[in-house]
């Protein structure tokens, strides 16, 4: 039987200009729908596993089409809550060479914000279940969803599964303040953090030294005094981290780092060329997840994770349709982008 792994968040609608367009340029949206955990749950039905997602969408024709959304790809939404006044929707324009890409939110009172964890049986989401995974932008959207998101680990954890969560701080949502104080308390539940170098500062107060990402500046050192520092307040089975070199908007170098308390492992670095960025995070921690939980060694799981994720560089849209099959070619070594027939 496939490994189950339950996500909890948001799905948003996206609305991105097309072409490459400016806000102020275009006159049409090219619609597709996404958000952390429910990318994540999306990528590892395409793995082969069961992904499960538990959220909140209004009960109308668009919470359904969002759930219509994930259903293609396998992603079993009968936990999703439905009621709530509308769902999230985000803005996207894609940026290039030097221009950045900028993000729009219009999620205010979105359905997920004004949501109680008595809409949900956690007896019955978890049967079975051998992972949870969960994101800083949850906790993020009100106090209501931060409760919730902190009776889902605890459930998680009472019931002996594996959880995990993606740190993911977003400022146009909460304060570093906030995030700091509610983070902290549901971090106390987590086995595997994943996060980047400005999230392990930002949310939970460790500082990796030396590092400037936008010069292409990797300090490994500093990475690996932070994760000590992480392991030793939490207790983490696992932290992870990925890398990210900003070249330009279209251009960046991209590779990961993983600790588990004695070896601290960076993977092979990708040069990825960008067709869209959004959801890369999300596809490192579902690739590192299905490694994880189908007992790959950790340096296995993390290059998994970041030739994943380097592959979802090259996908237009949230979610990361890249196959088994071509994750695990690119990890043996063939990245050269040749016709395959």
């Amino acid at each position: 039987m496939a490994k189950k792994v339950v996500t909890l968040g948001e799905i948003m609608m996206r609305l991105s200009t097309p072409d490459f367009k400016r806000f102020v340029q275009s006159d049409s949206f090219d619609v597709t729908y996404g958000g952390g955990e429910a990318n994540v749950a999306a990528a590892l039905c395409n793995y082969g596993l069961n992904g499960t997602f538990v959220s909140k969408v209004p009960n109308n024709p668009l919470g359904q089409s969002a759930i219509n959304h994930l259903r293609r790809y396998g992603v079993d939404t009968q936990f999703v809550a439905r009621g709530g006044n509308r769902l999230g929707i985000y803005f996207l324009e894609t940026g290039a060479s030097m221009r950045a890409s900028q993000v729009v939110y219009d999620r205010a009172d979105a359905s997920i914000s004004d949501v109680d964890a008595s809409e949900f049986d956690f007896d019955k989401i978890f049967e079975g279940a051998d992972w949870f995974h969960t994101t800083g932008i949850t906790p993020a959207l009100s106090d209501k969803a931060a409760a919730l998101t902190e009776a889902a680990l605890k459930a998680a954890k009472a019931k002996g599964i594996t959880t995990s969560i993606d740190l993911n701080y977003r400022k146009k949502l909460w304060s570093k303040e906030k995030a700091r104080e509610v983070m902290t308390r549901l971090c106390q539940y987590v086995d595997v953090c994943i996060g980047n170098e400005e999230d392990a500062d930002t949310t939970l107060g460790f500082t990796s030294k030396g590092t400037d990402v936008t010069k292409g500046e990797l300090n490994l050192d500093g990475y690996k005094d932070v994760f000590q520092q992480m392991k030793a307040k939490f207790g983490f089975k696992y932290i992870a981290s990925t890398l990210r070199e900003s070249h330009s908007a279209s251009d960046n170098g991209w590779s990961a780092l993983v600790y588990d308390g004695n070896e601290f492992y960076h993977s092979k670095s990708y040069e990825v060329r960008i067709v869209d960025r959004v959801g890369s995070g999300d596809s490192f921690a579902s690739g590192f997840i299905y490694g994880l939980v189908t007992n790959m060694k950790m340096s296995d799981a993390a290059e998994f994770g970041v030739a994943a994720s380097a592959i979802k560089h090259t996908i237009p849209g949230d979610l990361n349709h890249a196959t088994l099959a071509e994750v695990k070619e690119l990890v043996g070594g063939d990245g050269s982008g040749r016709v395959q027939r």
